[in-house]
């Protein structure tokens, strides 16, 4: 009897060094995990570079897993790239000019939001106005970013990009001719660059469309100034113009027709080519 009852005591007096053993061990390897954040986070603290790092083969492995789940990539982030915004959220005069050139253009708001803001914001700096600006997109391309004409004139303003590709330079090359933005700001720098050579506004547009030359210029200065006036009344909200919805075409044409009888060349090739 005494036999068996030393026997329990040994097993439960083993039992508990055991127990305590294994706490005492568990709580020294929760010491050491807790350590090895603290230090991880503290590297990370004082080292941005790694954290970047970190992150990127993070979202690296998470894209990985996405593709492999769903055959495709997600990125979300997207959304900031997205050229659009909520045009409510314009002041009221580009907010009444982006519904009227919507509405006119067949085009949605969101993205028009982006171009009006743009076009006041570069009128402002460079003194053009930028109803004007947004009357040269509008009869260029009707606010097609890929349009392209027969001549190789490309995206919102139709800039000859082969001539003017030193402008895209800050831009990141060529292809950014169909990037909305990127096309705006090369082309009114462009619209720019006539006006002050012909000496005046009309003679400005008949530069950029390449008729500075021509007898006439088909009626592009015409139809610019003319959209240029009914969006100034829409700015100004002084008038209701009358609006007349505008047909979608293939792709804006912005050469000037040569006189009859005359070879045909490439007459915004050859005057815009000398700026």
């Amino acid at each position: 009897m005494k036999a068996g009852t030393r026997a329990f005591a040994g097993l439960r007096t083993f039992a508990g060094d055991i127990t305590a053993g294994f706490f005492e061990l568990t709580h020294s390897g929760l010491a050491l995990v807790g350590l090895a954040v603290t230090f991880a986070a503290l590297t990370l603290v004082a080292r941005p570079d790694l954290r970047q790092t970190g992150a990127e083969q993070l979202m690296g492995w998470l894209q990985e897993r996405q593709v492999a789940m769903d055959g495709f990539a997600a990125e979300p982030f997207a959304s900031e790239r997205a050229t659009a915004s909520n045009p409510k959220a314009l002041p009221r005069e580009q907010e009444a000019v982006t519904y009227w050139l919507s509405k006119k253009y067949s085009v949605a708001p969101e993205p028009l939001a982006v171009l009006v803001s743009e076009a006041y914001a570069i009128g402002a700096r460079t003194k053009l106005d930028p109803t004007l600006i947004l009357a040269v997109m509008a009869v260029e391309s009707s606010f097609n970013p890929f349009a392209q004409s027969n001549v190789g004139a490309q995206g919102l303003m139709q800039v000859m990009t082969r001539v003017h590709t030193d402008k895209y330079e800050d831009f990141g090359g060529r292809f950014a001719a169909f990037d909305p933005v990127a096309n705006l700001r090369v082309g009114v720098k462009v619209l720019q660059e006539c006006i002050t050579r012909a000496g005046s506004l009309e003679g400005g547009l008949r530069y950029y469309v390449g008729a500075a030359n021509l007898p006439d210029d088909s009626g592009y200065a015409v139809k610019v100034l003319a959209e240029h006036q009914r969006l100034r009344d829409v700015a100004n909200a002084s008038v209701k113009p009358k609006l007349v919805t505008a047909k979608a075409q293939p792709a804006a044409k912005t050469s000037a027709k040569a006189p009859a009888g005359a070879p045909q060349q490439d007459q915004k090739v050859a005057l815009l080519g000398n700026f």
